[in-house]
């Protein structure tokens, strides 16, 4: 039996994870993907497979880095091009990650904003 990476085991819980969360027009999925060095996060509607709304630690105006205050800038920009785009509840795809650190920060910065989940 092979030993399977750390990545191909958060493939496997990601995976386990999108067979019961999907985004609707009503209720869009926020995915989050966290690098070593950066934090991504999109709202997705499943339905039509389109990106509704984005923001990254990488983009060229972010001063946010790869920490949980980076994360939880990020959160909050995405949280303001939702809302802008009035998008108010989402449902959260931690991406096989734990909800924990990173991932958590960007949840609290995208609450803090002012969406649901």
């Amino acid at each position: 039996m092979a030993v399977k990476t750390n990545v191909a085991l958060r493939v496997v819980r990601h995976e386990r994870l999108r067979k019961r969360i999907s985004g609707t027009p009503e209720r869009p999925r926020l995915a989050v993907f966290r690098s070593l060095k950066h934090i991504y996060a999109q709202i997705i509607d499943d339905t039509t497979g389109t990106t509704l709304a984005a923001a990254s630690s990488m983009e060229k105006d972010s001063k946010a880095g790869g920490n949980i205050e980076g994360a939880k800038a990020v959160g909050a920009v995405l949280g303001k091009r939702a809302v802008e785009k009035g998008i108010k509840i989402v449902v959260f795809d931690r991406g096989g990650f734990r909800y924990h650190g990173r991932v958590a920060g960007l949840a609290d910065g995208a609450r803090e904003a002012g969406l649901e989940f």
